[in-house]
């Protein structure tokens, strides 16, 4: 495998499922030592939340932020210890401190530590201001961002993502989010609701954000090694005090996941690799890339499908 041209994507919340995990945790000493790091910085049973659930408690964003992300970094742990390596990086939401671990701006620890304190902030946000999330299909960003700019009177509603190019999810105040939805399918896209309770990535976590950059400040970061588009920006950042800048201001701002995987295509990225239970981004990708681009995508998130895609990387 050429690793210039390779790509490890990370999924965020919407990926997990119970039992996520277990086959590394039954087969590898290393994917549990990760798991007991986590459990103990995190102050969760987070390996009885992923194997057993229930999902309801699992999906409660204080204890998914940490389970997600060590599940993450187990299946990225197991990928690099079969001499798996890549040029590019890069998280959806969430996913992206998994993709500052394996680009080395983090270690492990210290991602469960932010994710933990990303996870409580934002729980005490969705508490203050409730909202809504809702996936607009089939319309394309600036369709969306004129839907949104008309319901503006009903409330705050924002673009929150912009996933593929006709995939875009909406968050805000519950009122302006329906009158969203409801004026994206007059124009002939389809509104399907999220189910979540927390407006991410929108003006109502915005009271999270100062509080998340204090606390990141106690953090050491390192630079990047390879280059981690930031979805932010969809820019390479290589400065670690402006990398802080931009995980605080994620938050509360959107993710510019269409333009991440465009911008690695322009850069020669031919093989992309999900690392991180299910195929959520894998399916993106689908939706993303032409037909006759040429470019392959794996995903892995357990021994055997780690087993499929070194199969086909030789």
């Amino acid at each position: 495998m050429d690793a210039s041209r390779t790509a490890l994507l990370f999924p965020g919340q919407g990926s997990q499922f119970i039992g996520m995990g277990q086959e590394f945790l039954d087969s590898d000493s290393d994917a549990r030592q990760l798991m007991e790091m986590a459990e103990e910085r995190s102050g969760f049973l987070l390996q009885e939340l992923s194997i057993d659930g229930p999902m309801d408690e699992l999906t409660r964003t204080a204890h998914l932020q940490p389970a997600m992300t060590v599940m993450n970094i187990i299946c990225w742990q197991a990928l690099k210890k079969a001499g798996v390596d890549a040029a590019y990086f890069a998280g959806h939401s969430l996913g992206e401190y998994s993709a500052l671990v394996a680009s080395g701006v983090l270690m492990p620890e210290e991602a469960i530590t932010l994710v933990t304190e990303r996870g409580r902030l934002m729980c005490r946000e969705s508490k203050a201001n409730p909202g809504a999330m809702s996936a607009i299909l089939k319309l394309e960003l600036a369709d969306v961002e004129d839907v949104v700019s008309s319901s503006s009177d009903k409330g705050i509603v924002v673009v929150a993502n912009h996933n593929s190019a006709q995939q875009v999810v909406i968050s805000g105040e519950e009122a302006a989010v329906s009158a969203a939805a409801a004026l994206a399918e007059e124009r002939g896209g389809r509104a399907v609701s999220l189910p979540v309770s927390a407006a991410m990535h929108s003006p109502l976590m915005a009271g999270a954000v100062e509080d998340f950059s204090r606390f990141l400040e106690k953090i050491p970061f390192n630079e990047p090694s390879g280059t981690i588009l930031f979805n932010v920006t969809a820019k390479r950042e290589i400065d670690p005090a402006v990398i802080k800048d931009i995980m605080s201001r994620q938050i509360a701002s959107m993710v510019k996941w269409y333009d991440i995987i465009t911008r690695m295509r322009e850069n020669g990225v031919t093989q992309f690799i999900e690392v991180g239970p299910k195929k959520v981004l894998t399916g993106l990708m689908k939706k993303i890339l032409p037909k006759d681009s040429g470019c392959s995508c794996f995903q892995v998130d357990s021994p055997q499908t780690l087993s499929h895609c070194l199969e086909a990387l030789r």
